[in-house]
């Protein structure tokens, strides 16, 4: 089930989501510390976490689905968000850089259809980062945050789902070892449970982020084996052209 835009928004701007939005952030330009010239998607609920990617990629867009809403982003300046359907996104193969889903592949009914477009629109070299809820972390498990709501996953799992849709993990870290409780005690030590949290308990963040690549030769081969049970012609895919080009 997906959880409203609105709530959402809500959520990120209390004082615990703002936390959230550091910790997950942080990790995020820990795993891409350098975007200069690339072209950054997120797709799903993403834009609390692509705002510190603008002032070097050449390009941010955010692409919200259909069943959980659109909101204007940012809030300054020109709209850099969109409706659209998770499956079909409005943007020409190979276009992006960097993905980074959150806030919607637990949500979503089309796992593999949400997945296998953004296999489309990664470009050869290009990196994904899915944020899911952690089976396995308490945040999972109560209902007063957006991570309460929907599929969890373990380690494993999501592993394994990538794999299946053409993604080869190539990193995993853990996010969110704070309860999730708007105590400003805790709200405070934040950095230190981030801290111990990784080092020693890294099993029961609240969330995983799985960075990957694409299977280039396995997608090139079932492309070609779908042309010739139509007896068609492989497509070429054309990207966007770059600003200036």
């Amino acid at each position: 089930m997906w959880t409203d835009v609105v709530d959402l928004r809500d959520f990120y701007d209390s004082s615990l989501g703002q936390v959230v939005r550091r910790m997950i952030r942080g990790r995020l330009r820990e795993m891409w510390p350098d975007v200069t010239g690339m072209r950054v998607l997120g797709l799903g609920f993403a834009v609390p976490y692509l705002r510190s990617f603008m002032t070097e990629a050449e390009r941010v867009v955010a692409m919200m689905p259909a069943s959980q809403g659109v909101l204007p982003w940012p809030p300054e300046g020109l709209g850099l968000a969109a409706l659209a359907d998770e499956t079909e996104l409005p943007l020409p193969a190979r276009c992006m850089d960097r993905i980074v889903i959150a806030h919607a592949l637990e949500s979503t009914e089309q796992v593999r259809g949400m997945l296998r477009e953004a296999w489309r629109v990664l470009a050869d070299g290009g990196r994904l980062a899915v944020v899911v809820p952690n089976r396995r972390g308490i945040w999972a498990r109560l209902e007063n945050t957006p991570f309460g709501n929907g599929r969890p996953y373990t380690s494993g799992q999501i592993s394994r789902l990538l794999r299946d849709n053409l993604f080869t993990p190539v990193g995993q870290h853990g996010a969110l070892f704070i309860p999730p409780t708007a105590s400003r005690m805790v709200l405070r030590s934040a950095p230190a449970f981030e801290q111990m949290g990784r080092r020693w308990f890294e099993t029961f963040a609240g969330v995983i982020i799985v960075e990957a690549t694409k299977q280039i030769y396995a997608g090139s081969a079932l492309r070609e084996l779908k042309a010739k049970r139509r007896g068609g012609y492989v497509p070429v895919a054309h990207g966007m052209p770059r600003a200036g080009g």
